[in-house]
């Protein structure tokens, strides 16, 4: 695949926040013709310290040391064909990382990372793998339980991006990616969701 890493590449990126006790999230910087675009890559941590990576970036050692010391990375989630660009250096980087794949993203995952499962049980009951109805099992998420409720980790079906400045935030903004309010875009909406009443039902 065109622009998949084949070794530990690391573009511009933020801090390791924590959101919950058990979720850290950071956010990266990709480059597009038409702008940088933000990125975010979250991280679930289970009861016996075991990792959950939603959606891998590659970050900058002392962020790399800081997640190691939060906990053991084991498993990968892929979420979908076209998030897998920091995949492969993922697998590369941790070896033993269970990856995972919703089912309908397998065969283009397996172009750059062996996939081991589509499904899986982290044997944590906040934490569950899900494969978003609707999508023709294109797309994966999380659903954590945190002790202040519950927290959907999605991937591309709902955007929360403020306006990008210059040229490309302006097409950005038409394209309806970016503004005030979470959203599904219209073109996420075309492209992702194959059944809409079901994926509205979950």
């Amino acid at each position: 695949m065109a622009g998949t890493f084949e070794r530990w590449t690391v573009l511009p990126h933020g801090k390791l926040t924590a959101v919950e006790d058990n979720l850290l999230t950071v956010v990266g910087e990709l480059p597009m013709p038409a702008g940088d675009f933000p990125r975010r890559m979250t991280v679930v941590r289970l009861r016996d310290r075991r990792l959950v990576v939603f959606s891998a970036i590659a970050l900058d050692e002392p962020e790399m040391r800081a997640l190691e010391d939060w906990g053991k990375p084991s498993y990968l989630i892929v979420p979908n064909e076209r998030h897998r660009k920091d995949a492969k250096i993922w697998k590369d980087r941790y070896p033993g990382l269970i990856v995972v794949v919703p089912a309908g993203s397998r065969d283009r995952a397996a172009e750059v990372v062996p996939v081991d499962a589509t499904e899986v049980d982290f044997d944590d009951p906040t934490v569950r793998f899900v494969t978003v109805p609707g999508t023709d099992q294109h797309e994966a998420a999380l659903v954590v339980r945190t002790t202040s409720g519950t927290t959907l980790i999605v991937n591309e079906l709902i955007w929360n991006v403020a306006d990008r400045p210059g040229v490309g935030g302006w097409l950005f903004r038409v394209a309806g990616f970016t503004g005030a309010a979470p959203k599904v875009p219209t073109f996420v909406a075309m492209k992702s969701i194959r059944t809409s009443p079901r994926c509205r039902r979950s």
